[in-house]
Parts: C-alpha cells; sequence; structure tokens
C-alpha cells in the first residue's frame, strides 16, 4: 500500500538522503524513493502506519510534511 508524502525544506541530496533514513526506520515501511524534484516521499508499506507518524519521522529529521496522500 503506497504513500505519497509532500516534503518542504528539502534543497540537496544530503536533504534526500536524511529524508529516506527517517522514513525507511518506520516500522511497517517497505522502501522509499524521495524525490528531490518532485519534493516528495513515495513510501512502500507492508501495513498501515499512521500519518502523524510519518509526519514526526520527517519533521524530527528537520523538514516540513505540507500533505499526505
Amino acid at each position: 500500500m503506497p504513500k505519497k508524502v509532500y516534503i518542504e525544506g528539502m534543497s540537496c541530496n544530503n536533504c534526500v538522503k536524511h529524508v529516506h533514513e527517517a522514513l525507511i526506520q518506520i516500522d511497517g515501511v517497505k522502501d522509499v524513493r524521495v524525490s528531490l524534484e518532485e519534493k516528495c516521499a513515495e513510501i512502500e508499506l507492508a501495513h498501515e502506519v499512521g500519518n502523524d507518524v510519518i509526519k514526526e519521522a520527517v519533521e524530527d529529521a528537520g523538514y516540513d510534511v505540507i500533505k499526505i496522500e
């Protein structure tokens, strides 16, 4: 089950790496693809993960979540 997270504040490949590391550590996340150009992360989940958990992980890494679909 996929989710798309729109993120503000990423400006370089280091930012992409930080967001990827924050998201891949969440229990239930199978795969993460972060796009600097699209300012989003596509997440593939093994089981349901609450949007609040995803948002907290991204914000703890220092970035802002605009919305989650």
